[in-house]
Parts: structure tokens; C-alpha cells; sequence
């Protein structure tokens, strides 16, 4: 076998790999449930309103409101890529037990929410539900909650508008970088339709950001996170979650240790250099 008969064959199992990639990523990177119509949400101990935003014709965004009394503001809480808000549902009392109503929504496709998925309506059905809860209350007191798929569309989402605080839970850098681990091609890119640089998006928000990972995450690694951290620093805080993966996060009393320190800080004031070692040069011997 010559040489130009290897480069033929490995051109050509490039090919595949990349006509496989552009026609089933969609399976790989959501994985829904769907759920009847007449299908009733029940939480025990939880105030929950059931709500359907229809976008246009095909497409409606079913979601859940949980509500609580006087509460200090809405934490809407993007999900990952599996199941649906059935069982995602039972994470919102990490929030209404600190006083937050929840605002969570079906993406398409997922549940009770129809629609073809595609990058730009996903996004636009985001920004819609936020646009909606915006009637009601201020954004200086409305919380973006992304954990693993969510962060992107979290993110996306903080970048286009002025929330109080993003949350970031087990964040990709870019969902093509995610695959890029398991298929090393950088001709990838061209074949991606669902391509997510949070990255990009991160550059572009003007609200702390605070992101929780799991050092022991097997899907999207803790160094995800770190970089992440080190797009915008001076407004970014990092929680390493010790020992915690992917999916058992939520297990962990520090990552509720962490989500209790961070709904009930303060927005951040300025540091007053002069009343702290901020800039102290050690080289420099203070004058007698």
C-alpha cells in the first residue's frame, strides 16, 4: 500500500467521522424526556405553578414556577441536557428554602416544550422566559443558574442582559472543545451546530460571576472551570467542590455551603487599597 493510498483512506475515515458528528450530535448532546401533555408536576412541600410560553407556531416552552413567601428575588435555573424538569424540579428547594423563587423551563423538544431545536431559537426561547420574568420583577434581583448544559445557554443569556448575579455549575468552556476530547479533529468546528463557547460569552458579562465545579468531574473536567475563572477574574469566584463529579454534585454539603454563602452575599463593593496589603511591595522598606 503506498502513501497516497494511506492519505486517501484516512481523508476519507475523517469524512466519516465528521458527516457522523455533524448528523448525530444532537443525540450525544441532549438527551430528553418526554412527557404527556396531561402530565401533573407534584412536589411535596413546594408551591409550584405550572406555566406554557408559546414562542411561535410549534413552538411552546412549558415550565415551573416555585414559589415562595416575600421572596428576595427569582433564581431562573437552566438544566442540563438529560430528562426533563420532572426530575430536575427537586433541586429548586436548594433555592426556595433560602428564600428565592425558581423560574425552570423545559428546553425543546424536552417534557412538555415543542419546537425543532437549533442554536438561535434555543437561545431566543431563553431570552424570552427572562424577558418574562422581567415584567415582574427587577433584574437587580433575578439570579441566572446554569448547571452543565445550561452554562452556556446561562451565560449567553448574562452576556445580553444586567442580572444581579450567573451561577455557573459543572461549565464547559465551549461544547465543541467538550468533544474535542473524545474526537481530536480540529476540522470539528465546521461540523458543529451546536458549538456553545461559553468563553466567548463570558467576556461580555457585567455581573459577578461565581462558578461551582466538582474536582472530581469525569465529564466536563474541574480545568474547565479554572480556565473559565481567568477570563474575567476581578468578577469571577471560583468553588472547587472536593472530590465531587458530575452528576452527584448536589451530594456534597460544601456545594450547599457554597450556594447558601453565595444567595445570600451582598453585591460586591470596592476595596479600599489603602486599608489593606493590596499592592504592598515586600522589596520596597518603609521609611524610619
Amino acid at each position: 500500500m503506498n502513501l497516497l493510498t494511506i492519505f486517501f483512506i484516512l481523508v476519507g475515515i475523517v469524512i466519516l467521522v465528521l458527516l457522523f458528528v455533524y448528523f448525530f450530535q444532537e443525540r450525544f448532546i441532549f438527551q430528553p424526556e418526554k412527557l404527556s401533555k396531561d402530565f401533573e408536576f407534584n412536589y411535596k412541600n413546594q408551591n409550584v405553578e405550572e406555566y406554557n410560553i408559546k414562542i411561535k407556531k410549534g413552538v411552546e416552552i412549558n415550565g415551573l414556577h416555585f414559589k415562595t413567601k416575600d421572596p428576595k428575588g427569582v433564581v431562573y435555573y437552566l438544566k442540563g441536557n438529560s430528562r426533563s424538569i420532572k426530575g430536575w424540579g427537586k433541586f429548586a428547594v436548594d433555592f426556595t428554602h433560602q428564600g428565592w423563587d425558581v423560574i425552570m423551563i423545559d428546553y425543546r423538544g424536552f417534557g412538555k416544550s415543542t419546537g425543532r431545536r437549533t442554536i438561535s431559537g434555543m437561545h431566543s426561547d431563553v431570552q424570552r422566559v427572562y424577558d418574562e420574568i422581567k415584567k415582574n420583577v427587577e433584574e437587580k434581583y433575578i439570579i441566572i443558574y446554569g448547571r452543565s448544559l445550561g452554562t452556556g445557554f446561562a451565560t449567553k443569556l448574562a452576556s445580553m442582559n444586567n442580572p444581579r448575579l450567573l451561577i455557573l455549575v459543572c461549565p464547559y468552556y465551549s461544547m465543541l472543545n467538550s468533544i474535542q476530547r473524545y474526537i481530536p479533529l480540529r476540522t470539528l468546528s465546521f461540523v458543529m451546530k451546536f458549538p456553545m463557547p461559553t468563553f466567548k460569552w463570558l467576556k461580555y458579562v457585567t455581573c459577578p460571576i461565581k462558578i461551582i465545579h466538582g474536582t472530581n468531574d469525569k465529564t466536563i473536567p474541574f480545568d474547565s472551570s479554572l480556565k473559565l475563572s481567568k477570563i474575567k477574574p476581578k468578577m469571577t469566584r471560583l468553588y472547587p467542590i472536593i472530590e465531587g463529579g458530575h452528576k452527584n454534585i448536589h451530594n456534597f454539603e460544601s456545594y450547599h455551603r457554597a450556594l447558601k454563602e453565595i444567595l445570600n452575599s451582598k453585591l460586591p463593593e470596592s476595596i479600599d487599597k489603602a486599608k489593606t496589603s493590596l499592592g504592598y511591595n515586600r522589596s520596597v522598606q518603609p521609611k524610619n
